[in-house]
């Protein structure tokens, strides 16, 4: 069986593929607006994307960290001990309460 994979960029910016399959195979269409990629472009536009999404995660949870520690100092301080602070903001680093 043979099998024809056609590697493109849409119209909107999303990466995707078509692969055609069966006994002859004729090459997939492009969606209209579409612009063909090699399969090289295609898997270092597709790591580019993985790259982005990887550092935009460890941003908000650095983000999460950061508001959890926040909270839990303004419960400590305002004299809410520190299990329940904890509990209240999610926070599980070390104290360094006031």
């Amino acid at each position: 069986m043979a099998e024809a994979v056609l590697y493109y960029r849409a119209a909107g910016g999303v990466l995707a593929s078509r692969v055609a399959s069966g006994e002859t195979v004729e090459a997939p269409e492009l969606p209209d607006g579409a612009t063909p990629l090699t399969e090289a472009e295609y898997t270092a536009a597709l790591n580019q994307v993985e790259a982005e999404r990887e550092a935009y995660k460890q941003e908000v949870t650095a983000n999460d960290e950061s508001n959890q520690q926040t909270d839990y100092q303004a419960l400590r301080a305002s004299g809410i001990p520190e299990t329940t602070a904890r509990r209240l903001s999610g926070y599980t680093g070390p104290d360094g309460s006031v």
